[in-house]
């Protein structure tokens, strides 16, 4: 096993050690944009000295389409409603949709100078409170797979079946003189009577004679005879357990009279042949069923779909638990295991201290106020709206000249959005009425404060201009103060006036009054 040190950095505190492989991690590809976050399977050390992981991609929502975005809405939904989730508030709705990854089977390569921190992803399963995920610093959850290629959407089917809907119902018990009113048809059959008049030694017996009636059968058979020419391959095929079971179901069936049951194993037409799985897949079969399980995994849905068609998924299946006790996979496993041996397992990753381009504040000024160089007075964050921070962050594009807190800045990194719903987002602010507020406050209240808004603010040229209204609407502002009421409308900027409401009320109102005269 080699352990190779990295010098990288990340931007983390605490330092990332002896990161192995199946480790969820963050990755940076530009200084701007998010995290991504990649599953390591394998770490790998190129010609020029450098290691690379190989990586399964990790999708948030905000990579995939809007129809995809609304069918994890349904999703989200349901699971709430079965799961009986406490109440979650719309702003715990709004951080959780960063929380809420999506698994593919999408590989790429990474440098691993990438590597920026581990996180934690698991299976969404209905005893999870979705609100803990938000109480834990990187920690996500996945429910749906995405194909990036077919642009779909699909339940994982690696689900973990935890619930009251997955419980089996136990019947109540019959009491003293009750009659069964069940269908006996519908009920399990029994297969084997343990309280049998036969002794162990003679179903032992039996089971001998069976196994060399299986023997004999496949040696009568042409095609099994060609599969085992050999007559140890043909009796250690009838020793299997489909030739045991096919013995003592007989048994069974006979009232366990041995005479009887022995007629029925050789009947007139020769003897019964009892063939399971590994006799009925050709080699040609196997192959191809080995080359899936490299591809999928243990994915048995897959691999019937892509290889295996013809084949039930029962018979994959019990294909598969026996293919686990042949030399074969003995010498798959090895071979496996030899060249994990040879592949790097472990990388050391010191802290990271390279400053971020996208810092607006040189180091040393004096942090925390709005007049931070290059940045007009009055901005704040765009997410908490504070106008502290002791370091601040340009963000979206330049001309916006949008900036984030160092917490924020954080938040936005690992979880790739900002922790209070915006505009931008079609959130609509709590507009509860106030009798005062701070210039922040109307200022984040302002619809200048979209991204939307502001470009296209920024977009006009900034030149001088007059705002010259008519004699009509100075006379309507003092006619109809008490439906324009100028005092309460300053207070909320935000808020739309009807002028052509208050212009039609004026006028009615003058033509009531003839005693006014407009000069």
């Amino acid at each position: 096993m080699s352990l190779v040190q990295i010098s990288i950095s990340l931007k983390f505190p605490d330092i990332i050690a002896n990161l192995p492989r199946f480790d969820y991690v963050y990755f940076e590809n530009s200084s701007s944009n998010p995290y991504l976050i990649r599953r390591i399977e394998e770490l790998n050390k190129t010609a020029n000295g450098n290691v690379e992981a190989k990586v399964v991609c990790l999708f948030r929502r905000r990579d995939i389409s809007g129809n995809l975005n609304t069918l994890a809405d349904s999703n989200a939904r349901d699971f709430e409603e079965e799961s009986k989730q406490p109440p979650i508030s719309e702003q715990q709705k709004h951080q959780l949709k960063h929380r809420e990854l999506f698994l593919s089977r999408q590989f790429e390569s990474l440098p691993a100078t990438h590597i920026r921190g581990k996180c934690n992803v698991t299976l969404l399963n209905e005893t999870d409170v979705l609100t803990s995920y938000l109480e834990r610093e990187d920690c996500f959850f996945y429910s749906l797979v995405f194909d990036p290629v077919q642009k779909t959407l699909l339940a994982d089917q690696g689900e973990i079946r935890v619930g009251s809907k997955y419980q089996a119902e136990i019947p109540d018990k019959l009491a003293e003189g009750e009659s069964d009113n069940r269908l006996q048809e519908k009920l399990e059959t029994k297969a084997w009577d343990p309280d049998n008049q036969l002794k162990d030694s003679q179903i032992d017996q039996f089971l001998v004679v069976a196994r060399a009636v299986g023997t004999f059968a496949r040696a009568l058979d042409c095609s099994s005879s060609i599969r085992q020419p050999s007559l140890h391959m043909s009796a250690a095929a009838a020793s299997r357990d489909i030739t045991l079971f096919h013995a003592m179901d007989t048994l069974q069936k006979n009232g366990y009279d041995l005479a009887r049951a022995m007629s029925t194993l050789v009947p007139q037409g020769g003897p019964v042949l009892c063939r399971d799985e590994m006799e009925e897949w050709s080699a040609s079969e196997a192959m191809l069923f080995e080359e899936a399980l490299e591809k999928y995994g243990k994915d048995f849905n897959d691999i019937r779909q892509d290889f295996l068609p013809w084949k039930s998924l029962a018979s994959v299946v019990q294909f598969y638990y026996m293919w686990k006790t042949t030399d074969r996979y003995i010498q798959q496993k090895r071979l496996k295991a030899a060249e994990a041996d040879s592949k790097l397992k472990q990388v050391y990753i010191p802290t990271y201290t390279k400053p971020n381009p996208n810092q607006i504040m040189v180091p040393g000024n004096k942090p925390g106020m709005n007049g931070a160089a290059g940045f007009q007075k009055g901005l704040c964050c765009e997410s908490c709206h504070t106008a502290q921070s002791p370091q601040w962050y340009a963000w979206g594009p330049p001309n916006m000249q949008c900036r984030l807190c160092a917490s924020c800045w954080i938040y936005w990194k690992k979880y790739g959005g900002l922790k209070t719903p915006t505009q931008l987002e079609g959130a609509t602010r709590d507009a509860a009425p106030r009798s005062h507020m701070t210039r922040q406050e109307v200022q984040g209240m302002s619809p200048f404060t979209s991204n939307a808004g502001r470009a296209k603010l920024l977009a006009k040229n900034r030149q001088t201009f007059i705002l010259q209204t008519t004699k009509l609407t100075r006379i309507a502002r003092r006619v109809c103060q008490d439906i324009l009421q100028s005092r309460r409308a300053a207070r909320r900027p935000y808020a739309p006036i009807n002028a052509n409401a208050v212009k039609a009320e004026c006028e009615s109102r003058l033509s009531l009054n003839s005693t006014i005269v407009i000069q």
